[in-house]
């Protein structure tokens, strides 16, 4: 069975991975006959966000502690990651991946990727694993792998594209509903969220870039 590795930022849209964009691929990779292995880095939360009323709190979480509760408790760190023999690497969006496994959220095109993170984006393409991009973690792709000229779509919002542009990657306009797949290496993408506008509408364009993810593994 082919092992698809879910890289979680958080638990939550505005401070962690978007709750609905990580179960859904954990779904799709589970109907696509894989094994979902999810991971996130042992590392403090940058902040944390009242989801009511969008304003920081006054508390500390930990991005693995939280990434467990969308994970069930089934996850690993993401310093083990060479020891999982993992065929395949997918990240969920939401704030988490801007914030937590990046800066983008607050550097924008000035942005450094976690080490870990980048090391791990590294390996897979080298390896030529296939890797996917959910909503905002393109920006990820781009900034890690831009100079390989990947393409990745975040759908059509034009100063993210900018971001992608100027990392060395292309950013291609993208429905919400569809993926773009890179002439160079396997990297695949999808807008989720950056676009919604529905939970059906995203739910099309994960189920499309995890079965592409699962074939060519």
């Amino acid at each position: 069975m082919k092992r698809i590795g879910v890289l979680l930022s958080g638990c939550g849209v505005m401070d962690g991975s978007e709750i609905n964009e990580a179960v859904l691929t954990l779904l799709a990779i589970d109907l696509a006959g894989a094994e979902a292995v999810c991971l996130a880095p042992d590392i403090p939360q940058h902040h944390v966000i009242n989801h009511i009323t969008g304003r920081e709190m006054e508390e500390k979480r930990n991005v693995l502690v939280e990434s467990a509760r969308i994970a069930r408790g089934e996850i690993h760190d993401l310093a083990t990651i060479d020891t999982l023999d993992l065929d395949a690497l997918i990240l969920p969006g939401g704030y988490g991946a801007a914030k937590n496994l990046s800066d983008y959220a607050y550097k924008g095109s000035e942005m450094e990727v976690l080490p870990a993170v980048a090391d791990a984006i590294r390996n897979f393409y080298t390896a030529g694993k296939p890797l996917g991009f959910i909503c905002i973690s393109p920006v990820i792709a781009a900034r890690v792998l831009g100079s390989e000229q990947v393409e990745v779509t975040i759908g059509n919002d034009t100063t993210n594209a900018e971001a992608i542009e100027k990392f060395g990657a292309t950013h291609v306009n993208c429905k919400v509903s569809n993926i773009h797949t890179s002439k160079e290496g396997k990297v695949l993408s999808t807008p989720a969220y950056m676009l919604g506008p529905t939970i059906g509408e995203v739910a099309k364009g994960i189920e499309k870039l995890v079965n592409a993810v699962v074939a060519l593994a």
